[in-house]
């Protein structure tokens, strides 16, 4: 017999720790190898974590909903096989690899002044980001192991502290007070609605609750502005109905616009690189390779954003067949941590419900984000060669949101025009 450590997986190159969500075995139940012991969740992704070796759960380290470090010993499993391999059972508490610092709950000082305590890399990063310093953290209650600090936990600080009532400066005396009459302004009391007939609340699950947390943290980063610009997408809808069946009998995947669009993002970040960038402090870091987000919306109702890497190198099959495979394993939630991660800018396809435009919110790190409307049909002047006239075309919206630190606004416009135009030049005859 020997006993097999089975530690919290590294989910990608930002994630440094995972939520427990459920276990989904007790303690004497048998277990196959690569069969899930537990489930856990990231700020990016849920995933299961398999046991690499066959054998019987023999102690379980942490209860659900703790936050655990990425390498901490989550649970041993008593295993039979000779050949399997297996590390001594530890009664202590788990060490990690240098990468995470960790904190043993008995340790843990949560009402401290904040110099004792141990912070992640992405709590001291907002914390610096928002001014805080290190009395004030100290002061921030955390609902980690140990009372330790969560993103979670220093985002709700900040939206308390934001809504705060500023301090009331003390009166100044009036020269003359008999000749300024005192006027009492009226009391603003807020509305509260009790729950009761006609009123349901409803609790955001983990995923809103995660995805409120970061718009509300891009707004606060980023000096948000669109433009629009509108494209006459006559050709590409014509070209996309002519081969689109005999793309999917040959590929295998639907054609749809969307790696249309990724391949305009692709071709205009090269020639205006500044769009494929972040920010920090006070530097402008460009990055040399394009890693496209794909907006792609859950049954649910929530939305998150798989990388295509390296999306200025893939043609057109490669393209469509990246976009509809991540697509489809985030609606089944099968994504990996790693292609939630890296993206350098950011395409939305608004139009896929019936809006026309949008002003999209930066994911950040990123500078920017286009919106495609919906593509629809109308009146338009056409201008030809003999004179002008009226007829029908395919026309859309796109709108480019970017961050206004770094992007002013006649760049973000020509980025967003370049993007209409290499829509409006697709050659019906594109072979595919």
């Amino acid at each position: 017999m020997a006993l097999f450590e089975l530690t919290m997986p590294k989910m990608g190159e930002s994630i440094i720790e995972a939520t427990i969500l459920r276990w989904t075995k007790s303690i004497g139940d048998a277990i196959a190898a690569e069969e899930a012991v537990l489930e856990i969740a990231t700020d990016k992704v849920d995933s299961d974590v398999p046991s690499p070796v066959q054998g019987v759960l023999a102690e379980m380290r942490f209860k659900e909903g703790d936050v655990v470090p990425v390498g901490a010993v989550i649970a041993l499993i008593e295993t039979a096989a000779a050949g399997q391999s297996a590390s001594p059972a530890r009664t202590e508490t788990p060490a990690l690899t240098a990468e995470v610092p960790f904190v043993p709950a008995e340790d843990a000082d949560s009402e401290g002044n904040g110099e004792d305590r141990f912070y992640s890399p992405l709590v001291m990063n907002i914390a610096r980001t928002e001014g805080i310093g290190t009395e004030e953290l100290g002061r921030i209650a955390g609902s980690g192991r140990g009372g330790r600090v969560t993103k979670k936990d220093i985002l709700v600080y900040l939206e308390a502290r934001t809504k705060a009532p500023a301090p009331v400066a003390a009166p100044v005396a009036p020269a003359k007070p008999a000749e300024i009459p005192v006027v009492k302004a009226p009391v603003s009391v807020p509305a509260f609605t009790a729950p009761g007939a006609g009123v349901e609340i409803i609790e955001m699950d983990r995923m809103r609750k995660i995805i409120a947390q970061n718009m509300l943290l891009s707004k606060q980063t980023s000096a948000h502005v669109t433009s629009f610009v509108e494209a006459d997408v006559t050709n590409l809808v014509l070209w996309r109905n002519k081969v689109k069946d005999a793309f999917q009998a040959r590929y295998g995947v639907k054609l749809t616009l969307t790696p249309v669009f990724v391949i305009a993002a692709a071709r205009a970040l090269r020639e205006f690189p500044n769009l494929n960038a972040s920010v920090e402090g006070d530097k402008i870091i460009l990055k040399k390779d394009v890693h496209i987000g794909v907006a792609v919306a859950l049954p649910n109702d929530n939305l998150i954003v798989p990388v295509i890497r390296h999306a200025d190198r893939l043609n057109l099959a490669g393209l469509a067949g990246a976009v509809n495979d991540l697509a489809d394993r985030a609606r089944r939630n099968k994504l990996k941590a790693d292609e939630l991660e890296g993206g350098t800018y950011t395409v939305s396809n608004v139009g896929t419900f019936g809006s026309i435009m949008g002003t999209p919110i930066i994911l950040q790190p990123q500078v920017g984000i286009m919106a495609t409307g919906a593509i629809r049909k109308i009146a338009a002047v056409i201008e030809t060669s003999t004179g002008d006239m009226i007829g029908i075309r395919q026309r859309m919206f796109l709108s480019h949101t970017y961050d206004h630190r770094i992007i002013d606004g006649s760049l973000g416009s020509r980025f967003a025009k370049r993007m209409a135009d290499i829509l409006e030049a697709w050659d019906i005859d594109t072979e595919i």
